[in-house]
């Protein structure tokens, strides 16, 4: 009864994110009673199996006490700080000087937010700001990734390239503009990984000429391409970029805020290849998911020619209520120091190994063309021949038959409309855990495959 209640209410009132309203009111809602580790309960009573950390962010998974003391102490001894009018909290002031201690290189300074949107969101404006104020206000032009997600904002889903979030929505505007996606396995070079490097880096250098070197501002992009299909670039792509946004005097700003905090094996992806960006968005495995909290961090480049160069006396006019956030600030420093005391970072990088191994094998199922991982992030990519990589008919709806299947299996996932299964779990899973998450994709795609329409399609 109470299952169907919430329902009701569900369908009369909540207007879900980045779904069909009227779809949604026909489907229902799917309630969430509790969670513990890997495992998430719904309101009837059955246990799934979380292959997708929430949404990109349960890293050290569910039902961690220690985060929920935490969080309670800091509720009771100070639940809201403001961080206008030179007030600050003490946990907001001790995150900020833990991620600089983390974080790569010289970013050393922290602007708080709610999330990845808004986070995305102020590194935009502030970087116009930064030009403004040091001399150069026609630089006012974005490059991302085709395939791109950079939030859903009124400004950072220009820069997202998925079309669902500029239908309709007036985007992107003339001033955001997107070079290909560094996809190996649909990159008209091939998939040899100099060539792909080499052409990312010369689509670039193009786009930055096309456009007017003193006109364009920044390249932001994911060191993995999440929301567009897990694509992972190859190894020194990341690298490549920076450089040659370092040539051609753009700033390089790192969306990290699905990669960061050990998703693909180091605290930051851009560790793995000595990567220091300008500015470095953060959100996601943060605070965990366990409560709302993003962060822009600034290099001392960007960070001393604000702070040198705006005019004497005035604000810097971009703020938000909740920035900084004491609470969410105590949460996140308890996920740190889960992630560095209490060996997640470590077992997720053991587990993200095991990972990519078991995962490495689906590749020879009938409908896989390509499996694709970095750490404990992964993409699995069906296609109808695999000759020709041709992907299955759109009215076939082979991604609703894998949601629906993995619901029956209990494994959840992310189903991507173009036919990818996108998997992201906690760093905590076991190999146990992982070896049970790989069975029940497996046994999904059995089930999708068995189905008349599809196995028909399926060109052998």
């Amino acid at each position: 009864m109470l299952s169907n209640s919430l329902r009701a209410l569900d369908h009369d009132h909540w207007i879900h994110p980045v779904i069909s309203w009227k779809g949604h009111e026909a489907a229902g809602v799917k309630v969430l009673r509790s969670g513990r580790g890997a495992f998430l309960t719904d309101g009837e009573g059955r246990e799934h199996l979380d292959g997708f950390a929430g949404l990109w962010c349960v890293n050290v998974g569910y039902g961690q006490d220690s985060i929920v003391e935490v969080a309670a102490e800091q509720m009771r001894r100070l639940p809201y700080a403001t961080g206008y009018f030179h007030f600050g909290s003490e946990p907001a002031i001790r995150l900020s000087a833990k991620l600089a201690e983390i974080a790569p290189g010289d970013l050393s300074h922290s602007y708080f937010t709610l999330g990845g949107s808004d986070a995305v969101d102020s590194a935009i404006r502030l970087i116009r700001y930064y030009y403004n104020v040091t001399g150069r206000p026609q630089k006012k032009r974005f490059i991302a990734l085709e395939r791109g997600y950079h939030g859903s904002s009124s400004t950072g889903a220009g820069l997202t390239a998925l079309p669902a979030f500029h239908l309709n929505f007036d985007l992107p505007t003339v001033e955001q503009h997107h070079i290909p996606s560094p996809y190996p396995y649909r990159n008209p070079v091939g998939d040899d990984p100099e060539a792909i490097i080499a052409a990312s880096v010369a689509q670039l250098k193009a786009k930055v000429e096309e456009l007017g070197a003193d006109t364009v501002a920044a390249f932001f992009c994911e060191p993995v391409q999440g929301s567009g299909g897990v694509v992972v670039p190859p190894k020194g792509w990341l690298k490549a970029m920076r450089e040659a946004a370092r040539e051609l005097d753009i700033l390089f700003v790192a969306d990290e805020v699905i990669t960061g905090f050990g998703r693909t094996g180091p605290m930051f992806a851009c560790e793995a290849e000595g990567v220091v960006p300008d500015l470095m968005t953060m959100a996601k495995g943060l605070t965990s998911g366990y409560a709302p909290m993003g962060a822009v961090m600034f290099g001392e480049k960007v960070y001393r020619g604000i702070a040198d160069n705006a005019p004497a006396g005035a604000p810097v006019g971009h703020g938000y209520t909740y920035s900084g956030h004491p609470v969410s600030a105590a949460v996140a420093l308890e996920v740190i120091r889960l992630y560095e005391e209490g060996g997640v970072l470590a077992n997720g990088q053991a587990s993200g190994a095991h990972f990519e191994r078991k995962l490495a094998k689906l590749a020879d199922h009938p409908l896989v063309g390509d499996v694709r991982a970095r750490g404990l992030v992964a993409g699995i990519e069906l296609v109808a021949d695999k000759r020709t990589r041709a992907k299955f008919p759109k009215e076939l709806r082979v991604a609703d038959h894998l949601a629906r299947f993995g619901e029956e299996n209990r494994v959840i996932f992310r189903a991507f409309a173009d036919d990818v299964i996108g998997l992201a779990p906690a760093l905590t899973l076991t190999t146990a855990e992982i070896d049970l998450l790989v069975s029940r994709i497996a046994k999904t795609l059995d089930d999708v495959l068995e189905l008349p329409e599809v196995r028909g399609a399926l060109v052998a």
